[in-house]
């Protein structure tokens, strides 16, 4: 079992778990996974279709998994950086991929309005900050981009004095702002979704894994540890969790799970965020490969996530290598932040995100279009897994729609290789994105071991 819990964890004590399933259930669609993709599905299958049975299974609680462990950042980016998308897809899937993200934003936003969560949503936009010359570079190369597939509206580029006037640090040599995105304290967010899914008609079976999965020509069978479900429909919403599930080869192939990992510091006094500014409240993400994340709390402290990952046991999908990136992500924001040199990191956690092989979220089927998977947020799924939700309901209800249209469904995915070459390729890929952040950043003088 992964431990710690996240910090969005630890300021919500109180949750409450439901039952495990016991005996047999018979059910229309059963989902497999209760995070924001899952809870998404299940809610707006019985909005669609109230007379459709529909059950989610969660191996371990609601909000346990990535959808409550992440960083809480409602944005566009789709997989990877634009860049590497339109050298792999092309122009026209680039502007079909962010034009889907900003749909999935409004979708979050939209939904948090309708029905009231306490998400603690701010929309208060993202930046991302450049720290070397080559870094600035390739964010004025990532401009033009944006224009070029016309949505240069939504994106404004900061030179060095006009971001440190913002947020004052050092470090920020230009930054572009997105005004299109917003945060969210993602453990609060799911219990609502587990909320408004179980008001809609769905049930919610927590502590209950799917130990194997049989599929017949008439139906599909689970197997969980006190119980047997049959069902018509199966959706596998697991993510990076994939390749947990027993019974269908095809889905462990689909992603491998790559730890990153978070901290949050002590609260910062008034006269600390004075030094920092940050008045507008925006969420950063910085322009490396293996990026950093960082916001503020509305409870007053900094939180910071990212650089370097790990690989977890894919059995235990637990990770040993934690403790010197925890002390990175501190080094980073005395980094940034010189007058917090002395700034304590009071929470640290981490967790598997889903990464597949061509870097590019997917949708599809597995044998027949009987069951579904979502895979592939890279890291950046908080907006893309609800929609996926809202998608994947559609394609559950043989509804053909502007969603199910969109190219990453049923799309031609690459498989990762079994045994130590999947794995070789992780750790390439890793090494390969250290390689280009210290290339890009040898120039700067001073910095932490990043």
């Amino acid at each position: 079992m992964i431990k710690p819990a996240s910090f969005w964890e630890s300021q919500h004590p109180k949750i409450v778990i439901d039952e495990p399933l016991r005996g047999a259930a018979r059910v229309d669609v059963a989902i497999i996974g209760g995070g924001f993709t899952g809870l998404s599905a299940a809610r707006e299958i019985k909005l669609s279709e109230p007379a459709l049975s529909v059950s989610v299974f969660e191996a371990q609680y609601v909000g346990y998994g990535a959808s409550g462990r992440n960083g809480g950042f409602n944005m566009t980016l789709f997989g990877l950086e634009p860049e590497i998308t339109i050298l792999r897809w092309g122009q026209q899937r680039t502007q079909e991929a962010q034009h889907y993200m900003i749909r999935a934003v409004e979708y979050v936003r939209e939904l948090i309005e309708q029905y009231d969560l306490d998400s603690a949503y701010e929309h208060t936009g993202i930046v991302r900050v450049a720290y070397s010359s080559a870094q600035v570079k390739r964010l004025k190369n990532s401009m033009e981009l944006f224009q070029k597939l016309g949505l240069g509206a939504n994106y404004q580029f900061q030179p060095s004095r006009q971001i440190r006037q913002s947020i004052h640090s050092p470090r920020f040599q230009a930054g572009i702002f997105e005004k299109n995105s917003g945060i969210i304290n993602p453990f609060k967010h799911v219990q609502e979704l587990k909320r408004i899914a179980k008001n809609a008609g769905a049930s919610i079976y927590e502590r209950t894994p799917i130990l194997k999965i049989e599929k017949s020509s008439n139906s599909i069978k689970l197997q969980t540890p006190d119980g047997i479900v049959t069902c018509n429909r199966l959706i596998i919403a697991t993510n990076a969790w994939s390749n947990t599930v027993r019974g269908l080869p095809r889905i462990r192939s689909r992603q491998a799970p790559v730890w990153t990992s978070q901290v949050v510091t002590q609260k910062l006094s008034e006269q600390q965020w004075d030094d920092i500014g940050w008045s507008q409240r925006q969420s950063v993400e910085d322009n490396r490969q293996l990026i950093h994340y960082f916001r503020r709390t509305r409870c007053g402290r900094l939180t910071m996530g990212g650089g370097n990952v790990a690989f977890p046991n894919k059995n235990t999908m637990e990770s040993m290598n934690t403790v010197k990136i925890w002390k990175d992500l501190h080094g980073h924001i005395k980094w940034l932040f010189p007058s917090l040199k002395d700034i304590q990191i009071e929470h640290r956690w981490g967790g598997p995100v889903s990464v597949n092989l061509d870097m590019t979220p997917e949708i599809g089927f597995i044998g027949d279009q009987r069951i579904i998977y979502s895979a592939g947020c890279i890291g950046h799924g908080v907006s893309l897994t609800q929609l996926n939700g809202r998608t994947i309901a559609d394609l559950v209800l043989e509804n053909q729609t502007e969603l199910t249209d969109f190219w990453i469904v049923n799309r031609k995915a690459l498989a990762w290789p079994p045994g130590w070459v999947g794995d070789g390729i992780v750790r390439a890929i890793s090494t390969g994105l250290k390689l280009w952040d210290a290339l890009e950043e040898r120039e700067l003088q001073e910095k932490p071991d990043i």
